[in-house]
């Protein structure tokens, strides 16, 4: 059993898969081919914005508009603790300082209710995050911003394909970012990102900061990365983007067949009226987990922790707040989560019978502790 069944998939798209390969390979423009810019229309149509800018990972995807706004240090970014690293990582690249507040006890996604106490002057934006597949509540993370004069940045490295309120992640915030990692719910074969924004002038700045600050050739403007997105990713997504609609109805089966199934002690998802998830992944709590997970690894399930650690108290953040003169910070939520939390297999392709062997996994788990 695999706990996302990427071989099926590609399975499933080979030949169109490797003809669109084969196609950039042949055509020799590995850096910036037609794929690339038909991608970026593509999705932009597709999560119903007027740009997509794409970049050589989702971590890129949210340093770009950050770059694009001048967000430095002695600035502010709020965001959550319980989330991949990423999201706070590029503010510290920035030179700013990431804020943490804690989530919401249910959907583990940033607590709206908690973000007004911690804005500062120093505050520039809010980095909001889809988790497991899930949006945040974006209107009124939205509202607050407005509010403040704040720029929201939605963070859909999860949550490409889902729903809120009828409006697909991607197109909320002022700008968005998401990964394809290949474990993500649209993932190409290698790292890749894209941003997404109706601001033109955010989207040709982030153009030049994927460019080196390029303006012309050999003519720079701004600090810049190297953030382009390959071809040969671009021309796999092009494929895989045809399905994905498929893919996203696919994952609300299995996660169904989870929730209806679930043993007693384990506690599926909390999905918002209103929102559909991506379930990029399938989080459960439990009871002692970390005995859980062991006891369930042992009959061959494979079983994930997304995230044993909040943000808070990861060593780099614990340090960066030591050299401040600021003692560690405490968020009941994040950190009852992160002793919690366990992700089950899934992916579009998988077969009840093997949801059965998972669920079966957990329920003897659970019986004995």
């Amino acid at each position: 059993m695999q706990f996302i069944d990427l071989k099926a998939q590609y399975e499933a798209y080979k030949s169109e898969i490797d003809a669109a390969i084969a196609e950039a390979v042949a055509s020799i423009r590995f850096i910036n081919g037609p794929q690339v810019s038909e991608l970026e229309q593509q999705m932009a149509d597709y999560v119903g914005v007027k740009y997509a800018v794409g970049l050589s990972s989702g971590t890129d995807a949210l340093l770009a508009p950050l770059m694009a706004w001048g967000i430095g240090p002695g600035d502010e970014v709020i965001t959550t603790p319980f989330t991949f690293i990423a999201t706070a990582e590029v503010v510290a690249l920035t030179g700013a300082t990431p804020v943490f507040v804690d989530i919401e006890p249910d959907t583990l996604n940033i607590d709206p209710n908690q973000i007004e106490a911690a804005i500062t002057p120093r505050t520039k934006a809010i980095i909001a995050v889809g988790l497991y597949g899930q949006c945040a509540d974006m209107d009124a993370v939205q509202a607050i911003a407005d509010k403040h004069g704040l720029k929201v940045i939605e963070d859909a490295a999860q949550s490409m394909g889902a729903e809120y309120k009828g409006r697909r992640s991607g197109s909320l915030g002022h700008v968005a970012g998401t990964s394809f990692f290949p474990a993500k719910p649209l993932g190409g074969m290698g790292d890749g990102g894209m941003a997404f924004t109706n601001d033109e002038e955010l989207a040709k700045t982030m153009r030049m900061i994927k460019e080196h600050g390029q303006t012309a050739h050999y003519r720079h403007g701004k600090i810049g990365i190297n953030g382009r997105l390959d071809t040969i990713q671009a021309a796999i997504l092009l494929v895989k983007l045809k399905y994905f609609d498929d893919e996203i109805a696919a994952r609300q089966k299995v996660a169904q067949y989870y929730m209806d199934n679930m043993p007693d002690g384990a506690r599926g998802p909390v999905i918002r009226e209103g929102n559909l998830s991506a379930f990029a992944q399938f989080t459960v709590r439990v009871p002692q987990r970390d005995k859980v997970v062991e006891l369930i690894r042992e009959t061959g399930v494979p079983i994930a922790v997304h995230y044993p650690l909040p943000l808070n108290r990861q060593p780099i953040f614990l340090e960066m707040r030591q050299k401040a003169g600021l003692e560690p910070e405490t968020f009941a939520n994040a950190e009852l989560a992160a002793n919690e939390v366990m992700s089950l297999p899934m992916h579009p392709f998988m077969q009840q019978a093997d949801q059965d062997t998972v669920l079966n996994a957990i329920k003897e788990a659970l019986g004995k502790l």
